[in-house]
């Protein structure tokens, strides 16, 4: 009886152990899989408000002088908001500290009312006065 006994608490010292050397593996993988993973979603979401406040300024170029368009973006990261040779363009700081730069080009010269951005919702309304050369975008935050 006391052979059973023994082998019994063996096999579950060793379940014991294959456990451990199992969570010690894959913990630091589940980690570094949720930061890509947050770090994509990121990005994304930043890609998609440069490009439909893009997508407006070439509604409100073809339209041609006096046009306006309003719209809603959301803003994942905190940054700067910059206009550089007919791009738009947004630093997002990954979990890794370094930086990616998501950009989009506009097809007419623009000029930013506001250059820095902080997490969450903007009203963005774009305008080109009947005066102006450019096409002027501004953006409030709705929080």
């Amino acid at each position: 009886m006391d052979v059973k006994g023994q082998v019994s608490a063996e096999y579950l010292l060793l379940a014991l152990v294959f456990l451990i050397i199992i969570g010690s593996v894959t913990v630091p993988l589940v980690g570094k899989s949720i930061d890509s993973s947050n770090d994509i979603s990121d990005t994304s979401n930043v890609d998609a408000a440069i490009n439909t406040i893009t997508n407006a300024i070439g509604v409100v170029y073809a339209n041609g002088p006096g046009a306006k368009r309003t719209l809603n973006v959301y803003f994942p990261t905190d940054g700067q908001l910059t206009y550089n040779n007919k791009n738009l363009q947004m630093p997002v700081t990954l979990s890794n500290g370094t930086s990616k730069t998501i950009s989009s080009s506009v097809p007419y010269d623009v000029t930013l009312s506001t250059n820095t951005i902080s997490r969450g919702n903007y009203n963005v309304t774009i305008t080109w006065p009947t005066s102006q050369s450019s096409i002027n975008v501004a953006l409030t935050s709705t929080t």
